[in-house]
């Protein structure tokens, strides 16, 4: 067994944010999204993907981040026990391999909000990778 993890990451204003691989079905540019009346706020509306409906996520607006400033963003579309969703996120950036001996509990400087929906961070050499829990950003 290994001692490294596969992590899709991708930005969020200033927080460097991964999901494990096994979670993502793709990343595509922005899509076109439909607003569903009285919707949770996280939820930014549905996307139609390949005649699939998808549900896109706000990441910012989950993890308590100021909108953004550019109308541009990216989807991570994950494939749950639920059926796809879609996370909206500001830029994709690579598939990273992580030993898990630079993993942690998320430290007291990342604030609450954020920190209820982390699993855990990797020390980078330049940063933090912050390990979303799927389950619980999902769970609203």
């Amino acid at each position: 067994m290994s001692d490294d993890n596969l992590y899709c990451t991708f930005m969020l204003d200033k927080y460097y944010v991964g999901v494990e691989v096994k979670y993502v079905q793709e990343v595509i540019r922005q899509q076109k999204i439909t607003l569903v009346p009285l919707a949770h706020h996280v939820i930014r509306g549905l996307i139609n993907l390949r005649g699939q409906i998808v549900t896109a996520f706000d990441l910012r607006r989950r993890l308590g981040i100021p909108e953004r400033e550019s109308s541009r963003y990216a989807n991570v579309v994950l494939s749950t026990n639920h059926g796809a969703v879609s996370l909206l996120v500001d830029e994709i950036d690579e598939v990273l391999e992580v030993s898990n001996k630079v993993y942690e509990a998320p430290p007291d400087t990342v604030d609450e909000t954020t920190r209820s929906l982390v699993k855990g961070v990797c020390k980078l050499e330049s940063q933090l990778l912050l390990i979303l829990d799927v389950d619980r950003v999902l769970a609203i």
